[in-house]
């Protein structure tokens, strides 16, 4: 009775926690260069008592982390000379670590520029070129002219090259917060010099509202289900007690 009772509340852990990459999904529908989440969840099969073979092992609901869809989003144009949007899966923006840490990467090219003309991020991060070193551009120049392969020019001159990179197997990126993601491998990303960038424009979420929003009632419905589970497992346990009391 107790297996039963533990693997139903398993269930509702994994529930809990999908309830909440699914609700981040939806806060997230218009951040520019968000990818969709979702729940990894495996059977983790243990060993049970004594029960004279009666019942098989008990299967339990193990949470093995977070899967990201790195699918393209919708671009959108904005106008905004500093907005960059990339075209294609596995390729990301080089960004700088203001701590001197290892560079960390991006599909979101909302960038800006601070009062000595590095490009940066919307956190305050610089926007690295293909070479590492940091993108700095000069006002008085004008409003920079940014090419399909991420060449940067300003008065009729070559100022830099976006740093945009490849990633083969998606599944060493970490997520690092403000729409970044950290390599957490030893294998360094390839020149992506096929990228095509847009200037003017952003890269919207791949989030489909109308499908997370399924996925939330999906999801009620699931916890409210495995909870009456419980409840009635806990009855049946309850009334199994009283009456081996009584025939004592």
């Amino acid at each position: 009775m107790e297996n039963a009772a533990l693997i139903a509340l398993s269930r509702q852990m994994t529930l809990r926690r999908e309830l909440d990459i699914v609700a981040n999904n939806i806060a997230n529908a218009d951040t520019s260069g968000f990818k969709v989440e979702g729940l990894i969840v495996e059977q983790e099969v243990v060993s049970h008592a004594r029960n004279f073979g009666v019942y098989g092992a008990p299967s339990f609901v193990l949470d093995q982390g977070i899967g990201r869809d790195f699918t393209q989003g919708a671009i959108r144009q904005t106008g905004r000379p500093l907005d960059v949007a990339l075209e294609g899966e596995g390729v990301f923006f080089r960004i700088g670590d203001p701590n001197g840490g290892p560079e960390r990467y991006t599909r979101d090219g909302g960038f800006t520029s601070d009062g000595e003309g590095r490009l940066m991020t919307r956190d305050g991060r610089t926007v690295l070129d293909n070479g590492g070193a940091e993108i700095i551009l000069d006002p008085a120049q004008g409003e920079p002219t940014i090419a399909q392969d991420g060449t940067i020019s300003q008065g009729g001159a070559t100022v830099a090259q976006l740093g945009v990179v490849r990633f083969d197997v998606l599944s060493v990126l970490s997520k690092d917060g403000d729409g970044l993601y950290r390599n957490t491998s030893n294998e360094q990303p390839a020149d992506a010099t096929d990228a095509q960038v847009r200037q003017g424009m952003l890269e919207g979420s791949n989030v489909d509202t109308l499908v997370e929003i399924t996925n939330l009632i999906e999801i009620q419905r699931a916890y409210e289900s495995t909870a009456r589970l419980i409840e009635n497992l806990n009855d049946l346990s309850r009334r199994s007690v009283e009456r081996l009391g009584r025939a004592s």
